[in-house]
C-alpha cells in the first residue's frame, strides 16, 4: 500500500495527515503549533513539521506542503532568512500596497497584469516596505520564498536545492501573472525598487518538486485555499465560505477573475480560484467569549439567549484592521448599545451576527464577478458552530452545507500527493466528502433586516 502525506502549514499550528494513495483513508495525524505573531522564524515552521510529522515522514511514498499564502521568507547569498518571515496578515505594508497600485496606474491595470490587485498582504507589497524601511537587509536578499516553498525546499535539502512553488501560491504575490502564466519580473523590480532576487520555479499541479532524504516525492504543494478546494472536491456551482483565524469565500471556475474587488488566483488542478479574503472570522468569536469570561464552546448556547438582530446591535468585526473591505488600519466597533442590548447574550449574537455579515459581503463579491452558487459549503474551525451555521444560512439567503470536520487543506494537500505520485490527467478520485445540510429559513426577513443594519453601521463610519 502506498502512503502519502499532506501537510497544513497555516498561520497558528502545523497540521499532518497521512492518507492510503488509492482511497484516501487517514491513517495517521499530526500536529504542532506555530508562534503567535504577524513575523515569525521561518525555522520555526521546519521545527512543528518535524514535531507534527515526527514518525511518518520519513516512511510515506509522497508528500505535499500546503502553506499560509503571501507571506515573506527572505534569503541570503548563504540561504538564510534576512529576518523574520513576514506573515500575510501582518498590515504594515498597507501604504506600500497603495503606491503600488498607484504607480502601475491603479486597480485595473493591476488585473489586467495579473489578475489581481495588490493589498498590504501581498508578496510584493511586503517586499516594497522592507526595501523602503530595512534598505541594508533588502541588499541582502538572493531568494524570495513564500511559506510552503521554504518547507517543500526544506524537505528536499535546502542549500543549493532549486526552490520551487506552484501557480496558486504564485498568484498571491503580486508578480506572477495568472494572465499571462509567468513571472513579472519588472512588477517584482517595481515592488523591490530595482532589486530582482531569485524566484521558485513554478511547477505545474502534478509536478514533482524532487524528493526527500528517504526518497519520499515532493510533490509542488499549493496555497492554503487552493488545497482546501481540492480536499473537499469542489466543482462547478460550489462556493467555499472559510471561517478560520481568517475569512475566505471562493470558488473553483475556469475563467480568469475580471473583478478588482476579487483576488485572481491560480486553483490546485489547473484553473482558477476567485477569492475573497477577510481578515476576521474565527478570531471575532474567540474575542468575544474572552471578553465575556466564558469558554468559547458557551458561546453558541449564549447567543440563542438574545433573538436575531441582538435587538439592534451591530458588531463591525474589524479586530484585525481587514482587507475587505480595505481598512487595514480599522478597528472593531459596536453600534446600538442601549441598556437592554448591553448583556452577555446581545454582545455573543452581535459578535456572531457581524463575523457571518463580513463573510456575506464577501460572497456578495464573489457573486458579483461572476459566480453562482448552487450550494456554499462552510468549513473551518468555527463552522462547527450550530448556531454559527445556521445563522449563516438566514444571513447568507441560501441553504448552507457542513462538510463532516476535517483537516481539509491537509486532505487536500495529501489528494495532490497521491496525483503526483500516481500521475494522469486529474487528481485522483478519493470518497465524496460526507455533509450536512442546513437548510434556509423560510422566512428571510430577519437576515436581510440583520444585513441592512449592518450595512448602516459600516457605512456611517466607512462609507460604503
Amino acid at each position: 500500500m502506498a502512503t502519502v502525506a499532506g501537510v497544513d502549514s497555516s498561520t497558528q499550528s502545523c497540521k499532518v495527515v497521512v492518507c492510503d494513495a488509492d482511497t484516501g483513508e487517514v491513517l495517521a495525524r499530526g500536529s504542532a503549533p506555530h508562534p503567535d505573531g504577524t513575523e515569525v522564524p521561518a525555522e520555526a515552521w521546519w521545527n512543528a513539521l518535524q514535531q507534527a510529522g515526527e514518525g511518518w515522514l520519513d516512511k510515506v511514498d509522497a508528500v505535499s506542503i500546503a502553506g499560509q499564502q503571501h507571506g515573506l521568507v527572505a534569503l541570503d547569498d548563504s540561504h538564510r532568512p534576512v529576518r523574520d518571515a513576514l506573515l500575510w496578515n501582518d498590515v504594515r505594508s498597507a501604504e506600500a500596497a497603495d503606491d503600488l497600485v498607484a504607480e502601475l496606474g491603479g486597480p485595473q491595470a493591476w488585473l489586467d497584469a495579473v489578475g489581481s490587485v495588490p493589498v498590504a498582504a501581498f508578496t510584493g507589497a511586503k517586499l516594497r516596505w522592507m526595501a523602503d524601511h530595512e534598505p541594508e537587509l533588502a541588499d541582502r536578499v538572493t531568494r524570495v520564498m513564500l511559506p510552503h516553498d521554504y518547507l517543500t525546499w526544506r524537505l528536499r535539502g535546502g542549500g543549493d536545492a532549486a526552490p520551487t512553488t506552484d501557480r496558486s501560491d504564485a498568484s498571491g504575490t503580486g508578480y506572477w501573472s495568472a494572465v499571462e502564466v509567468r513571472y513579472r519580473e519588472d512588477l517584482l523590480a517595481k515592488a523591490f525598487r530595482g532589486r530582482t532576487p531569485e524566484l521558485p520555479t513554478v511547477l505545474e499541479p502534478s509536478q514533482s518538486a524532487g524528493h526527500t532524504a528517504s526518497g519520499a516525492l515532493v510533490a509542488a504543494g499549493a496555497g492554503d485555499n487552493a488545497a482546501a478546494a481540492l480536499g473537499l472536491g469542489i466543482g462547478d456551482g460550489d462556493v467555499v465560505i472559510s471561517l478560520g483565524t481568517s475569512g475566505t469565500a471562493f470558488a473553483r471556475t475556469s475563467q480568469l477573475n475580471s473583478d478588482p474587488f476579487v483576488n485572481g488566483f491560480a486553483d490546485a488542478t489547473g484553473q482558477f480560484l476567485p477569492l475573497v479574503c477577510t481578515l476576521n472570522a474565527a478570531r471575532v468569536l474567540e474575542a468575544m467569549a474572552t471578553a465575556l469570561g466564558i469558554r468559547l464552546g458557551e458561546l453558541d448556547a449564549l447567543a440563542r439567549q438574545a433573538p436575531p438582530g441582538a435587538d439592534g446591535l451591530v458588531l463591525l468585526p474589524y479586530l484585525s484592521g481587514e482587507r475587505t473591505p480595505n481598512l487595514p488600519h480599522a478597528s472593531g466597533s459596536l453600534h446600538g448599545l442601549r441598556s437592554e442590548t448591553m448583556r452577555p447574550a446581545h454582545l455573543a449574537r452581535a459578535a456572531v451576527e457581524g463575523m457571518l455579515c463580513n463573510m456575506a459581503d464577501a460572497l456578495d463579491r464573489l457573486r458579483a464577478a461572476g459566480a453562482t452558487p448552487r450550494r456554499v459549503l462552510l468549513i473551518g474551525g468555527a463552522s462547527r458552530s450550530a448556531f454559527a451555521a445556521e445563522t449563516a444560512a438566514q444571513i447568507f439567503g441560501a441553504a448552507v452545507t457542513v462538510p463532516e470536520p476535517e483537516e481539509y487543506v491537509a486532505l487536500g494537500a495529501a489528494r495532490q500527493a497521491a496525483w503526483a505520485l500516481r500521475g494522469g490527467a486529474e487528481p485522483p478520485q478519493w470518497p465524496a466528502v460526507s455533509t450536512v445540510e442546513i437548510p434556509a429559513p423560510d422566512d428571510r426577513a430577519s437576515g436581510t433586516e440583520i444585513r441592512s443594519a449592518y450595512g448602516r453601521a459600516r457605512e456611517s463610519l466607512y462609507g460604503s
